[in-house]
């Protein structure tokens, strides 16, 4: 038995429950990690917008109003995006057998890399339909992404799951539930985990917003489109695939052959499959970077 560990806080879903014609309506963390989340990219954009030094020509890309209406676009895009994305990159057989549950969403099932695609598309067509600079939209974008991303991490610590392997860490957490408590430990001992969701929070939240926003405020990052987006991508698909090492992988890649859950796998050396799909992120994001025009000065 461990000798340290640190037992999962009295925590649920939900808010609060209200029942209304027979019928019970909860708010849950989770949604709730979404509206904020919303709300604050919102806010940093139009705060971006609203200071023409921070861009190319002092001229930013598109009004502060506008960001309203992208918004629209971008929500379609994450929820679209991330459901296409967890059926095609994750349980594809499942949903090839029964595809009325495609739709489903309240079921759970969403992939932040088919979320990210749907983004991308949807600012895409945003910017092809209202002739703005597709790399300034999508920096504008990339550098309000963090703070939705620390709160959903938040989310699923709250809601136990997503919960990473066992370990024997004193930081370890003892997540319930019967999956989270079968790790193959002896009889009548408790699994600790790694809180995974907690380290994707930090990394991909915190540490990479903090970067990004310094990027903006203070390295004059959006007069060199492309370079925010590339750090963006860059540092997700990092900070993703140095987590995935310690995250369980989803059930369905789990086997008696393939107790690790690799998606790709040589002479028992592989790659998961949130690792494979973080490393076109990592690529793109360096090329971005690499890429990206001349310095110019630094606003004040």
């Amino acid at each position: 038995m461990h000798a340290f560990f640190l037992q999962f806080p009295d925590l649920t879903p939900e808010i609060f429950t209200i029942e209304l014609f027979g019928s019970q309506f909860a708010l849950r963390w989770y949604a709730l990690a979404y509206i904020v989340g919303i709300v604050i990219a919102w806010r940093l954009a139009v705060a971006a917008l609203r200071r023409p030094a921070l861009w190319p020509g002092a001229q930013p890309p598109m009004k502060a109003a506008q960001v309203e209406d992208l918004l629209t676009w971008i929500i379609l895009g994450v929820i679209l995006g991330g459901r296409l994305g967890y059926v095609l990159f994750y349980q594809p057989g499942y949903y090839l057998a029964n595809p009325t549950e495609i739709l489903r969403i309240w079921q759970g099932g969403m992939a932040f890399h088919g979320g990210l695609l749907g983004v991308i598309l949807a600012t895409w067509l945003y910017a092809l339909r209202h002739n703005v600079p597709r790399l300034q939209i999508a920096d504008l974008v990339a550098h309000t992404v963090p703070p939705g991303l620390l709160l959903g991490r938040l989310a699923n610590f709250n809601n136990a799951e997503l919960w990473g392997r066992a370990t024997d860490l004193p930081w370890g957490v003892a997540f319930p539930g019967r999956a989270a408590q079968s790790c193959g430990q002896a009889l009548g001992e408790i699994c600790a985990r790694h809180p995974s969701q907690l380290y994707e929070a930090l990394l991909e939240g915190l540490i990479l917003g903090a970067v990004l926003l310094w990027l903006v405020y203070r390295r004059a990052a959006l007069r060199q489109p492309g370079w925010i987006t590339g750090v963006f991508l860059a540092g997700y698909g990092a900070a993703r695939f140095a987590v995935e090492f310690v995250r369980q992988p989803d059930a369905q890649f789990v086997t008696a052959e393939n107790p690790l859950g690799l998606a790709w796998e040589i002479s028992g050396y592989g790659l998961t499959m949130g690792q494979l799909l973080s490393l076109p992120m990592i690529a793109i994001g360096v090329f971005l970077v690499l890429r990206r025009r001349s310095t110019t000065e630094v606003p004040a």
